[in-house]
């Protein structure tokens, strides 16, 4: 009888058997976090809308053996004006432990997958962090990152065909 994290091979006999790709999250942590509020306490008696400007980026990079380290960067800046009303920097990362993974699923996972994973816990940070610093909670939207992975992927190829 074959183990659980076994499949049989396409022919169906179980001398071929592969083993299945296993994920883990062994930690979440946060690497860096600033909070600056450089024109208060005028910034926090403004009724005026702030303009938010959100940056992200995404950063893997392998720990040790079958593990791997994600960084979710999180940048926003808030403008009334031409006043900084705050600004808000977050380095969060998880930990991963991957095992069977093929090779050319582990970048696509470690891109889109793990960061997807880690992101709600980064945006109640952010949030609670804005939340402290004295204005309402800036709530960031879902982010695909499979989009943000494919577009990093064609400007990849463009500047390469650009470079040739």
């Amino acid at each position: 009888m074959a183990d659980d994290n076994t499949l049989p091979t396409e022919n169906g006999f179980d001398a071929g058997m592969q083993e299945l790709p296993q994920v883990s999250i062994l930690t979440q942590y946060v690497k860096d976090l600033s909070f600056e509020n450089p024109n208060a306490p005028s910034s926090l008696q403004s009724t005026e809308q702030p303009r938010i400007d959100v940056n992200v980026s995404v950063n893997a990079k392998r720990g040790g053996d079958n593990v791997y380290e994600v960084e979710l960067k999180i940048s926003a800046k808030a403008m009334t004006g031409d006043t900084v009303a705050f600004v808000v920097d977050l380095l969060y990362a998880g930990l991963f432990g991957l095992a069977n993974v093929p090779e050319e699923a582990l970048e696509p996972f470690l891109i889109i997958e793990a960061p997807r994973i880690i992101f709600p816990f980064a945006r109640r940070i952010i949030a609670d962090s804005v939340r402290d610093g004295g204005f309402p909670p800036l709530m960031l939207d879902p982010i695909d990152f499979a989009s943000l992975y494919m577009a990093q992927q064609q400007g990849a190829q463009g500047a390469q065909v650009g470079n040739a």
